[in-house]
């Protein structure tokens, strides 16, 4: 969510603060009604007044359910109010609504890409190029990347499948040579992240061990193919902002919205799932153009608010 946030100041422009929040405090404030979020009491995780910040700038930008209570409170500061997500509120309290098309929401103030917020403009892809290209260059080609998440309320990344991805990268490496490099998330399951550090280091992959620079970046911008996990948007999102083809895991469980959105990006050409129990061992090139919807959306957000 913050990266989401952050992509969008950065990308509009402008100069911004991010204000964490307590989810507790705001979960009973959304609770309690509109009649009471225009309390001056809103603050931030240091406790430090959110109405006096929210007067002082150009616009309020709010992410989530419970982010967005915050910011229909906050519209009473005068200022326009951005929400990101679906704010499961009436879509009345925002100037505007950023979603995807993912969220099934519509409205006059609502805007719809299909790709999640990032701040991976091409400059910074380039800028990621420049810097990490030179330390992959002894890799041999095709690099494959992997980029790994974790188990989250709806998908599930554990030691079995840590074990199916890495077996899938293992072959797809001795298959067509190349070289592989993995990045994981704080959300990676310590177990899980050495079952597949295991396979990876046994075809001469590297699996990123969270000393030093990460390179993550320069993985989507420098790489011949990725392969993501999908549990996040946002992952997958800045993967196909990138100019490699992108294939996406599947893990256990179910989000009818997570479907929709790899639906959405299968159906464009830019992604392909991974079928683990199909006897799958070779990713296949095939080619692609980066796709990425912030542009779009944000153009149209400066036109809507008048900036």
């Amino acid at each position: 969510m913050r990266s989401q946030a952050l992509g969008l100041v950065e990308r509009a422009g402008w100069q911004g603060a991010f204000r964490a929040i307590h989810p507790t405090r705001v979960a009973r404030l959304a609770l309690r009604g509109p009649a009471l979020w225009r309390r001056p009491f809103l603050q931030d995780t240091q406790g430090v007044p959110l109405m006096p910040a929210a007067q002082a700038a150009q616009a309020v930008v709010s992410i989530g359910g419970k982010g967005g209570a915050i910011g229909a409170a906050l519209c009473s500061a005068g200022r326009p109010v951005v929400q990101i997500q679906n704010p499961r509120l009436p879509l009345r309290y925002f100037d505007l609504v950023i979603a995807c098309v993912h969220d099934e929401i519509s409205g006059p103030n609502v805007l719809l890409g299909r790709t999640a917020l990032h701040g991976l403009t091409p400059e910074a892809l380039a800028q990621a190029r420049a810097e990490w290209a030179p330390r992959f260059a002894h890799l041999p080609r095709p690099l494959i990347a992997g980029l790994v998440g974790g188990s989250n309320g709806r998908f599930t990344l554990g030691e079995g499948e840590a074990a199916r991805l890495g077996v899938i990268l293992a072959k797809a490496v001795g298959k067509q040579g190349g070289s592989l490099f993995v990045t994981t998330s704080r959300r990676t399951d310590p177990k899980a992240q050495v079952v597949l550090t295991d396979l990876v280091e046994a075809v001469g992959g590297t699996v990123w061990d969270g000393e030093g620079d990460n390179p993550y970046r320069g993985l989507i911008a420098c790489a011949d193919h990725v392969v993501v996990t999908t549990d996040s948007v946002s992952m997958i999102s800045e993967a196909v902002a990138g100019q490699a083809p992108v294939s996406v895991f599947p893990l256990p469980g179910k989000s009818r919205r997570i479907a929709c959105f790899t639906d959405v990006l299968e159906q464009a050409g830019r992604v392909r799932m991974l079928h683990p129990f199909s006897g799958f061992e070779k990713l296949d090139p095939w080619p692609v153009e980066p796709l990425d919807d912030t542009p779009a959306i944000v153009a149209e957000m400066h036109r809507r608010l008048g900036f």
